[in-house]
């Protein structure tokens, strides 16, 4: 029996290591268990369990994978897009690419729901496998798979297994930067003005492009293929004005969702504030009641969460491997009890200005058009006039998640302590998504 023991702990050390070292098969294989994880917790976990004050107990079917935006994205495969400049939420605010794509495989007898999966899966799956070679020459290969790991399980890769945009749109920015990388123009041409046609965000990369065009000196070439990756953007604005007879409709159907552009000085403030003290904090008067707090078990909750987790990390040498990794798994399973709106919040801040400082720390170590895009895109977030899905927008922005990844190789003892943390974040993601409420 022992012997029998040990043969098969060796023979899955083996293939672990097999994975982990044969590049076809690391990318794919990091893409189907974040995808088994997922799935398994939004079909077979989330119906069992007890639906929330502001949720719905899920039924085991597709529709556990058609939320939030994507009943927009449903719309306008099917009906067109809609809208009036009335300041409400219409349609338009989507971009194409994405449910133009989701009606051509309509076309062919498919479902909108497996449509969808289909396209946002593979299109991940492809990220992962431009994304390892790319990082793998830029960075070395444990920055590579660090990186492909962070990116199947960081939290927000929820959205690449569901009815979003997310991995069409990483495919699509990562190819372009990839391309610009390795002077083949043509393709950054092409593929960043499918970028470009898929999110706004897209828009970052023309800026990018051209800064980093002209830091490194490049041929006119260069900037032509800059400017070309606007042409999915602009094919959008012709398409706003022959319907809308608005030019940039596109733009001012943003309103409904951000009410005003540039810096939400007001919404960053409420969000750094929650984090302590809960969703009761406001800054001014929010619904005719003056802001302050109004329940202190909430910040008594966090101010153990935060004491704990620096003292464990202050005296960790002090303690038992036993102990330490105990006092970090409690720490977990209080994160998994905690309010969603804490775990939002601390996404939005973590995501953004954490995962800034490493771009700008590792900024030797990536590609100046990493860089760029990195900061451009980050600077469109933070003008965009809202703080809503920072932590999903923000987790589309690929050299974000490089710099993550390559810090983590620095550290890959913390890094598996890190890891646990995303998988459990992805796990009350994938529920909370299955029971419709707002996770990103």
């Amino acid at each position: 029996m022992v012997k029998a023991q040990m043969a098969i702990s060796t023979l899955t050390t083996a293939i672990a290591k097999f994975i982990w070292t044969y590049d076809f098969l690391f990318p794919a294989s990091m893409w189907l268990v974040s995808r088994i994880f997922i799935w398994t917790a939004m079909l077979l976990i989330a119906p069992h369990l007890p639906a929330l004050q502001d949720g719905i107990t899920p039924h085991f079917g597709w529709g556990v994978f058609d939320a939030w935006d994507s009943v927009h994205y449903r719309a306008i495969s099917t009906e067109g897009y809609e809208f009036v400049d009335d300041g409400k939420q219409h349609n338009l605010a989507f971009f194409p690419l994405f449910p133009v794509s989701i009606f051509i495989f309509m076309k062919f007898g498919f479902s909108f729901e497996i449509a969808g999966l289909i396209i946002n899966n593979l299109a991940f799956l492809g990220t992962l496998y431009c994304l390892y070679s790319w990082v793998k020459k830029q960075c070395g290969i444990s920055a590579a798979h660090w990186t492909i790991a962070v990116m199947a399980y960081c939290p927000m890769s929820l959205f690449t297994a569901v009815i979003y945009t997310e991995g069409l749109y990483l495919l699509l920015s990562t190819m372009a930067l990839r391309a610009f990388d390795q002077k083949q123009y043509v393709w950054t041409a092409i593929c960043g003005a499918m970028a470009t046609a898929t999110r706004p965000t897209g828009m970052a990369l023309i800026s990018a492009f051209l800064i980093t065009a002209w830091k490194q000196n490049k041929p006119p070439i260069a900037y032509i293929a800059s400017l070309l990756s606007a042409t999915g953007l602009l094919l959008f604005s012709v398409y706003c004005q022959l319907n809308f007879h608005d030019f940039l409709a596109f733009i001012t159907a943003q309103k409904g969702w951000r009410p005003s552009f540039g810096f939400d000085w007001e919404g960053w403030l409420n969000m750094f504030m929650q984090i302590p003290f809960g969703n009761n904090w406001y800054f001014g008067w929010v619904e005719n009641d003056q802001g302050g707090i109004k329940d202190f078990w909430y910040p008594l909750f966090f101010s153990l969460i935060v004491i704990s987790s620096c003292c464990l990390l202050y005296w960790r040498k002090y303690f038992k491997p036993l102990i330490f990794y105990t006092g970090y798994a409690t720490i977990i399973l209080s994160l998994i009890i905690a309010d969603q709106g804490l775990i939002n919040n601390l996404l939005n801040v973590s995501m953004i200005l954490g995962s800034s400082y490493l771009l700008w720390y590792f900024r030797q170590q990536l590609t100046p058009v990493m860089v760029a895009y990195g900061f451009c895109g980050i600077a469109l977030l933070l003008a965009s006039g809202g703080t809503i899905s920072l932590s999903r927008l923000a987790y589309g922005i690929v050299p974000l998640n490089i710099a993550i990844g390559v810090c983590l190789s620095r550290y890959p003892r913390q890094a598996y302590l890190v890891m646990g943390l995303f998988i459990t974040l992805l796990g009350k993601l994938a529920i909370g998504f299955a029971q419709e409420i707002w996770v990103g």
